[in-house]
This record gives structure tokens, C-alpha cells and sequence, in this order.
């Protein structure tokens, strides 16, 4: 049994460590009220402009124009769109400087010219983790989730580790970067997130790279992070659905059109301003994403340590109680012996 001293250094040790991880406690819950504030806001925003942008992509009613004094005989089927069209001259079929691009772009068939095929090129890994640690199992998931993907992607891969925990531990499976992203998830900003968007969209578009994933912990609730695996580039609007639905189809599998939206001036306009637009909203969601994941989860560690060491402390300090009690015993017990004596 341990002395009575060394209980009472383990228990001033316990109380001190419970003071650390209760402070640490409550700053994770403030960031993650900011971090989660910041997302929700988002997710609405993006669901919707992702649900237009899916109604154009499949098609949509256009406004009718206005009527003729002598109206010629028109149509009144819908026009349908092909799913992964964009027409040649238009702002979603090129880079625009200002803004990424889909990787539909080009062809009507969704290739973007002989030497810059999705086929063909590196594939760039993206992977979202923290800058700090005491977070339980969140850097090692989604670690082990990147890992996971690079070994499966074919062909050359290029890795984007936002995050020092995940820049060293891609480091240490021989995977580097020379940049530095950590202040992307340190301090998320959009202009930021928009930079490294538009880069990768435009060394896409240029054909240095096939294809575009992000690695990162989906913000579910306090409790719940999911380690998530999104394709980025190309751009697939049925895939990118995210909350909103999916346009139905009918028995043939063909997309039928949209008549919750009126699109104006027409789909193809509107499709030309929201791609750029919804891309970098999703590239900036992801951080946020897993911003908020990664103080959910140190919020729920810190949590656990800290009723763990007030269990340890009520422990320790019933044992300290007993073995003082059992010195007192004893002592006494000496007194009575030598006065009997």
C-alpha cells in the first residue's frame, strides 16, 4: 500500500490536472458555439445554391417571353438539358480568373481536351486535420482515412495537408509539401479557402491534375464526426447534391427538369455564375466542417478527462481517508497497549 505522502502528492497532482482539463474544457465549448455557428449558418446557403445548380444542370422551366401580337405556334414540352453539359463559349466551360471551374468542363461528354483528360494526370489529395492534439481520436481517424485513400488512388498523387498533426503524419509515411496550410484551419477565412481553390481548379483546368479529393471530419453534432472521402474535381452535380435532392428521372433514366425554379435569363447562364460560386462554397464548407469537428471532439475529450480525474480524485481520496484512519487506529491502539503496561 502506498504512504499516506504519496497518496497525497498523487492527489494534488489529480486536482491539478483537473483544473487543466476543465479550463480547456470550456474554451473548446466557446470555439466550438463559433465553429458551429459558422458551419450551420453555411450549410443552408450552400444546400440551396447546390439545389439550383443540380435544376439547371438537369434542366429547368425558363421563363416564358413575353407574347407577340401574332404568336408563332411553339412548343410546350419542356426542353431537356444532357447531364454534364456546358456549351463551348461559355464561363463554366473555361477557367475564369477569378474563380474555379467545373471538371465537367469542355466537350458535351465531359472531357476537357486530349492532354488534359480526367483520365490522365495526378490525383490531389486534400486533407483537413488540426493544428493542435488533445482532441481523442479525431487527427488519427481522419489520418488513417487519407492514408487509406492515397494507397488506393492510381497513378501520381500530390498531397494538401491542412493541419501540422497532419502534416507530420503524412511526413512520416513519406508524403511532404513544401506550402504551408495550416493557417486555413487555424484562422478559417473564405478569401483564403478561395485561393487555394482557385489554384487547384486552375492547375485542373491546365491538365496538371485528373482529379481532385478531400479528406475531412463532417461536423454531425457534439458527439458525432464523421471521417468523410468527397470528390472535389471533377464536378458532378448528381453526386454534389449534398441535402438537397437528387432530380428524378424518368423510365428511360433521363433527367427530367426541375419545375420548382423559374431560371433566368436560362440554365445555362445561371449555371455559368453559380458552378464558380457554389465550388469555392464547398471547398470552404469542408474546413468549417471540420473546424467545428475538431473542437467538438476536444470538447467531448476534455469532457471525459475531466470526469475521469474526479473519479480518480474521489478515489484516491477515500484511500487516503482510510489509510490516515488506519494510522489514527493504530496510534491509539499504542496508547492503550503501553497504558495498560
Amino acid at each position: 500500500m502506498a504512504s499516506l505522502r504519496e497518496i497525497k502528492d498523487r492527489i494534488g497532482s489529480v486536482r491539478s490536472t483537473l483544473k487543466i482539463t476543465s479550463a480547456m474544457k470550456l474554451v473548446a465549448s466557446a470555439k466550438l458555439r463559433k465553429a458551429q455557428k459558422a458551419i450551420e449558418g453555411m450549410r443552408p446557403y450552400e444546400n440551396a445554391l447546390t439545389d439550383i445548380l443540380v435544376a439547371a444542370q438537369y434542366g429547368g422551366i425558363s421563363p416564358e417571353p413575353p407574347v407577340a401580337a401574332n404568336p408563332a405556334p411553339q412548343s410546350t414540352a419542356v426542353p431537356q438539358r444532357e447531364e454534364g453539359s456546358f456549351s463551348e463559349g461559355s464561363a463554366a466551360a473555361g477557367f475564369v480568373a477569378s474563380n474555379p471551374v467545373p471538371a465537367s468542363a469542355g466537350s458535351e461528354d465531359g472531357s476537357r481536351g486530349k492532354d488534359s483528360s480526367s483520365s490522365k494526370g495526378k490525383t490531389a489529395v486534400v486533407a483537413i486535420a488540426s493544428n493542435s492534439s488533445l482532441c481523442g481520436a479525431f487527427n488519427a481517424n481522419i489520418v488513417r482515412e487519407t492514408l487509406k485513400t492515397i494507397r488506393a488512388c492510381e497513378g501520381g498523387v500530390e498531397v494538401y495537408p491542412i493541419g501540422r498533426k497532419m502534416v507530420e503524419a503524412l511526413r512520416r509515411a513519406g508524403y511532404t509539401n513544401p506550402t504551408d496550410y495550416n493557417d486555413l484551419i487555424g484562422h478559417p477565412a473564405y478569401e483564403k479557402s478561395a485561393a487555394l481553390a482557385r489554384s487547384l481548379s486552375e492547375r485542373y483546368q491546365r491538365g496538371e491534375l485528373g482529379r481532385v479529393v478531400l479528406v475531412y471530419n463532417r461536423f454531425v453534432s457534439t458527439s458525432t464526426q464523421e471521417p468523410t472521402v468527397e470528390s472535389y474535381l471533377p464536378f458532378d452535380a448528381a453526386g454534389w447534391g449534398g441535402d438537397s435532392p437528387v432530380m428524378p428521372a424518368n423510365d428511360e433514366g433521363v433527367r427530367l427538369a426541375n419545375d420548382d425554379y423559374l431560371l433566368e435569363p436560362d440554365a445555362q447562364a445561371l449555371v455559368d455564375q453559380l458552378l464558380p460560386q457554389v465550388m469555392i462554397l464547398k471547398f470552404h464548407a469542408a474546413i468549417l466542417d471540420s473546424a467545428a469537428a475538431e473542437q467538438a471532439a476536444r470538447t467531448i475529450a476534455m469532457q471525459t478527462a475531466t470526469d475521469n480525474a474526479e473519479d480518480l480524485l474521489g478515489e484516491l481520496t477515500l484511500e487516503y481517508n482510510k489509510g490516515r484512519q488506519q494510522k489514527i487506529t493504530a496510534e491509539i491502539l499504542d496508547l492503550l497497549g503501553g497504558a495498560a503496561n
